[in-house]
């Protein structure tokens, strides 16, 4: 019953940096970019938005679908790189322990 009693207290500190870390997610800021820096969208860690950036010259186009096109991959390319770094941080967290398939903890 030692054992089990451990195994509980490390359940509950890996519980606690989990919680700490799901708050921290929202302070964190992620930034992903398309056409070579031209467009930059910046993420907070829960995957909300919280800063855009076109350059200029994207601007005077007649033509909105490149920058529409633009838009949707500094996104995506912000949305990749915030879920690579958040499964790090899990990584780092829980040891390297994976979990069962289909279980995402704790998001």
């Amino acid at each position: 019953m030692k054992n089990l009693g451990n195994l509980m207290k490390q359940a509950q500190a890996m519980q606690s940096k989990m919680q700490e870390f799901q708050e921290n997610l929202k302070h964190e800021r992620i930034t992903g970019t398309a056409g070579a820096g031209l467009v930059e969208v910046t993420l907070d860690g829960k995957g909300e938005m919280k800063a855009l950036k076109i350059d200029p010259s994207l601007l005077d186009g007649e033509d909105p679908t490149m920058l529409e096109d633009l838009l949707l991959a500094a996104h995506n390319d912000a949305l990749r790189r915030k879920e690579e770094y958040v499964a790090e941080k899990m990584r780092e967290m829980t040891g390297g322990i994976e979990l069962p398939g289909g279980m995402q903890f704790p998001f």
